[in-house]
């Protein structure tokens, strides 16, 4: 049998720290390794995997459209990118939308779009604030953005431009805007920085101050968006509308893509300001309008409000339980378990032992972002592991 984990060590760069497990086959919320061994998935490729694994409606998309035309070039219009772009304006409080590759680029593409609007209306004001603890992407200019040391001090100098300021503090926001500033860039809740969920009115008065000041709103919604957290967008939540949005993850129900979309006011790119080879190919944007769409029409944003709402209640319960549980946390189908001491490596190990795969958000916290499509069954499986896990129950 094949050892895929020499070989990932003997030709692939050492950037992850993997999980002990090789995936071959997944279909809906479940996966098998190469030893046919079944998992119930609670990762869902890092919130990428909306509609779960293998769903017919990606893998119709994929045929149909691999089979008809995959890539053509900005130079020349595509029918899957404007059928896409329409949908998603239409569902959400935008004007227009461009299409990339992943959520990186559509955060790349968001401050270049700020800076812009920067240039031509606030005398060249180019600064965008950002949050501690937030995350939003892995590029030199988007490290620069996530304001965590861990991610930024390995490639110091980096990019000017970003004021990194304390999270859920208007107060923060207040005091960094100077006459440079063009935007402020925020996650409704900081998914990778630990589930870090805002005060209630947190980004109301964030928009009654970008409103003031004639600055940009710009809602980080790679990981919220699309139906993660009960509602298609994040912003929907908290009764607000950002100036741009950034969407990837959870659109493609599993391919590459992303994109940012604009109100009116922001749409201030030109033709040859910005553009990608890659970005809004045919191929991606077949799957990710079928996807979106079945999002749409099937209420899946519904499904993951409900049971995340019921997974929420059962690890509020295995907190009451268990005192190593410091904090629970999150909204839809994304939440974090906080634990006293650093245990989350080994509670997730242990959870992978029988049958569990869930994600290490810190040293003493655990993310679980499943399918959006799981039920109130797969809760009481993945919970149940946990808290046999917890409890100390052998395998």
């Amino acid at each position: 049998m094949t050892n895929w984990r020499e070989i990932e060590k003997k030709y692939y760069m050492p950037t992850f720290q993997r999980m002990p497990v090789v995936l071959v086959r997944g279909q809906g919320a479940r996966v098998w390794d190469d030893n046919g061994r079944e998992y119930l998935d609670f990762i869902g490729g890092l919130a990428v995997n909306s509609l779960g694994h293998c769903h017919p409606v990606v893998a119709k998309a994929l045929a149909k459209q691999g089979r008809t035309l995959t890539q053509t070039s900005n130079l020349l219009y595509s029918v899957p990118q404007l059928q896409l772009a329409e949908l998603l304006v239409k569902n959400s409080c935008f004007d227009k939308a461009f299409i990339c590759n992943s959520g990186t680029e559509a955060n790349e593409g968001a401050v270049k779009l700020a800076r812009r609007y920067g240039k031509l209306h606030l005398d060249g004001a180019y600064e965008v604030i950002t949050t501690f603890n937030s995350f939003h992407g892995r590029t030199l200019a988007m490290t620069a953005a996530t304001a965590q040391k861990k991610f930024q001090e390995p490639y110091t100098p980096l990019p000017s431009g970003f004021v990194n300021v304390e999270a859920n503090s208007i107060a923060a926001i207040r005091d960094a805007t100077n006459k440079r500033t063009c935007a402020v860039m925020l996650e409704p809740i900081q998914a990778e920085g630990g589930v870090n969920v805002p005060s209630e009115d947190y980004l109301k008065k964030v928009r009654q101050w970008c409103d003031r000041k004639d600055i940009l709103l710009i809602l980080d919604e790679v990981q919220t968006g699309m139906g993660r957290l009960g509602s298609l967008f994040g912003y929907q939540l908290y009764g607000i509308e950002p100036d741009i949005v950034t969407l990837a993850k959870g659109m493609g129900g599993g391919v590459p893509i992303g994109a940012f979309l604009c109100k009116k006011k922001a749409d201030v790119f030109k033709v040859g300001e910005h553009g990608s080879t890659f970005g809004g190919n045919p191929l991606v944007c077949a799957v990710a309008y079928a996807v979106t769409k079945y999002i749409i029409e099937n209420d899946v944003p519904g499904n993951a409000r409900r049971v995340g709402g019921y997974l929420g209640s059962r690890l509020a319960k295995l907190k009451a339980k268990h005192r190593s549980i410091v904090d629970v946390r999150g909204q839809g189908l994304l939440w974090a378990v906080e634990f006293k001491e650093d245990m989350a490596e080994e509670i997730m190990l242990r959870c992978i032992e029988k049958g569990l795969l869930i994600n290490k958000l810190k040293p003493n916290a655990i993310r679980l972002i499943p399918p959006l499509i799981i039920t109130k069954g797969d809760v009481d499986e993945a919970v149940g592991i946990l808290g046999k896990v917890l409890a100390g129950e052998a395998k």
